[in-house]
């Protein structure tokens, strides 16, 4: 029985690049079908964020972000693209990739582009490299971001974060009914995985009978 998870995080957030790792490990232990869903904490036409012009932003990444990555054996650097980009185009490539079965690839894919190798996931240039080397066609995928082809659908997909699921912060982590806000360690995902499939196996029994017609 499969736990669906809807993560929902943006490219720019630190902790959401870190949030990726226990659930990455999660994947390959148990069954769990993950889906990403986007948020930006930044969107146009608000100001970019630019860490490296705002010192109290340098000093958490030095004192909390950095620490933590070493901690969980995660390469990631501050990345010298000032400010750093909007991620409309980055999800909305994610759209598409999705729709040809490599949303995940995708996904994980401009994450690294951004914190590991300091590329600007705001580059059509740039994304449709990354959507290449996760085996999409690069000119399918270069005119539907051209065209803005899948705009409407993140932008619904954005109300969707905003408004109904009333997303706060990225990461988050929606389990069944649980909602895991924030860095979540890959023991506290394992718990709720456990428990949402332990309700999963009771549900499924749920209501068996047999009426007084011998109709089971």
């Amino acid at each position: 029985m499969t736990v669906k998870i809807k993560a929902y995080s943006d490219f720019i957030c630190p902790f959401c690049f870190l949030g990726k790792g226990p659930l990455d490990e999660i994947v390959k232990e148990k069954d769990v079908e993950v889906e990403w869903m986007p948020f930006e904490l930044r969107p146009s036409p608000h100001s970019k964020i630019d860490p490296w012009k705002e010192p109290d932003k340098l000093s958490s990444w030095d004192s909390f972000i950095l620490p933590t990555a070493k901690k969980l054996g995660v390469d990631m650097r501050l990345p010298r693209v000032s400010p750093h980009p909007y991620t409309n185009l980055a999800f909305e490539g994610c759209h598409f990739a999705k729709e040809h079965g490599k949303g995940n690839e995708f996904h994980h894919r401009v994450f690294t582009a951004f914190f590991q190798e300091e590329q600007n996931i705001e580059n059509v240039e740039v994304l449709t490299n990354l959507a290449g080397e996760v085996g999409l066609s690069m000119d399918d995928f270069k005119d539907a971001l051209v065209s803005r082809k899948y705009r409407e659908v993140h932008q619904k997909a954005l109300t969707h974060a905003y408004e109904e699921a009333q997303i706060m912060a990225v990461p988050t982590f929606i389990i069944g009914d649980e909602v895991i806000q924030g860095l979540a360690s890959k023991g506290r995902l394992a718990q709720v995985i456990d428990k949402e499939l332990k309700k999963k196996q009771t549900s499924d029994f749920d209501g068996m009978q047999c009426d007084i017609n011998g109709n089971c």
